[in-house]
């Protein structure tokens, strides 16, 4: 088998693996468990989502050292997989939210690094066989966006969002994917940055941006916004699914296949990804990253007035809209990290960005979220127009400030190179 052929394939399944859970874990809390001691299950399910951004603050930084110095890089993103794997399958023993919260924070543990090792393993193979990565990476890598939806589609097909099934299936798929791993050539440790200190291989060093008032003022927004990019994550399925409780909306196929309409969002990412060099040519990387707190106004808004009966046509706009919302801020963002920090801080920078976003933000966006899911349940029952009517004036407010904040200016002859 060729080389591309191969990352395709594990590029396939790095995705496959988290799409077979992510999107229908909170819906199957949400059924299944009641809340933990003191809290609601809605900021139980936001608190067990942020555990993911608990592990992004310290496990990728850790495993990133141990494949630069010590083990191949294909080996340790193998163990990590497998680790992940062996960890998911617990969930099936969870019998409260507390338990799922450990099992899912033990399973990011593993699993939030094998994000970055496997775009790390690529490059390295790619480079090491002589292949232009740029050019070459893009297509392999849309293929873990297939994945992503294709895994969703199997767990709604097969009701095993319901049941324990879809973490066995994880399980299962995360062992196949780690032992993959170790088929792929040698990506041998190289002993790299064995002068630095340990602040430095944890990308601390990296926070002297804070400094540069245009990266400080962009970090905080991109903190501020990176608290929604999980939340629809969290609670989509778990909304569209109780409106199974509504004799008006019993058999709709939103209420019985809820994950397949969740994955319409992942398709619009695809294709939302091809149209992003037009738009930053056209408008600059400011007011795309505003056309992407907008969409986000939007994704939370059409939530809001959406149902499956009537109203899916709103659901299905949200899904739509939802591929501007995270693809134009995270590819506009990271350019801009690139554009404007020095290339010795290049790696620690799109670190921090990744940090701000997916650490901080997600810890902040669980918190936020289950509170106010919380706040908004009335007997048991959660008012979800409101939720969502709140996340959509949250992503407002953040939208006129940035506006208003951030100063940039477009250069319209600026060639735009965009890789994904």
């Amino acid at each position: 088998m060729s080389l591309k052929f191969r990352l395709t394939v594990m590029n396939f399944l790095q995705f496959f693996v988290w799409g077979a859970w992510l999107i229908s874990l909170g819906g199957y809390m949400g059924q299944n468990f009641g809340p933990i001691e003191g809290s609601s299950i809605g900021l139980s399910i936001g608190r067990t989502y942020g555990s993911m951004g608990w592990a992004s603050l310290f496990m990728p930084a850790l495993l990133g050292i141990i494949a630069d110095k010590y083990f191949s890089a294909q080996k340790v993103l193998g163990f990590a997989h497998i680790g992940a794997g062996i960890a998911i399958y617990f969930a099936t023993k969870a019998t409260n939210s507390s338990e799922m919260y450990w099992i899912i924070f033990a399973t990011s543990c593993f699993y939030m690094p094998t994000i970055a090792l496997n775009n790390s393993v690529s490059y390295a193979l790619l480079n090491k066989f002589n292949y232009d990565v740029q050019k070459t990476f893009t297509p392999i890598r849309v293929w873990g966006t297939v994945g992503f939806i294709l895994a969703m589609w199997m767990t709604d097909l097969t009701d095993w969002k319901s049941n324990t099934m879809q973490f066995v299936f994880a399980s299962v798929a995360m062992i196949v994917t780690g032992l993959l791993c170790f088929t792929l050539p040698d990506v041998p440790a190289e002993n790299k940055n064995t002068n630095q200190s340990l602040s430095s291989k944890f990308g601390l060093d990296s926070f002297v941006l804070f400094k540069q008032k245009k990266l400080a003022i962009f970090f905080v927004f991109a903190m501020l916004l990176g608290a929604a990019l999980q939340i629809t994550n969290m609670f989509g399925d778990t909304f569209i699914r109780d409106f199974g409780s509504n004799p008006e909306y019993q058999g709709t196929f939103g209420v019985e296949h809820s994950v397949f309409i969740i994955s319409l969002s992942q398709i619009s990412e695809t294709l939302f990804i091809l149209t992003i060099p037009f738009f930053l040519k056209r408008f600059g990387i400011k007011q795309v990253m505003i056309f992407s707190m907008i969409a986000w106004v939007l994704r939370f808004a059409l939530f809001g007035i959406g149902n499956p009966g009537s109203g899916v046509i709103f659901l299905i706009l949200s899904m739509i809209v939802y591929g501007m919302a995270f693809d134009f801020f995270n590819i506009s963002g990271s350019l801009f990290v690139e554009k404007e920090t020095d290339s010795k801080m290049r790696s620690s920078a799109q670190g921090l960005f990744m940090l701000m976003t997916n650490g901080v933000g997600a810890i902040l966006g669980g918190e936020f979220a289950g509170r106010t899911v919380s706040y908004f349940t009335i007997d048991n029952k959660v008012q979800w127009p409101n939720v969502w009517f709140s996340f959509a004036g949250y992503a407002l407010v953040i939208a006129i400030l940035f506006a208003l904040v951030f100063k940039y200016k477009h250069n319209p002859n600026e060639v735009i190179n965009v890789s994904h």
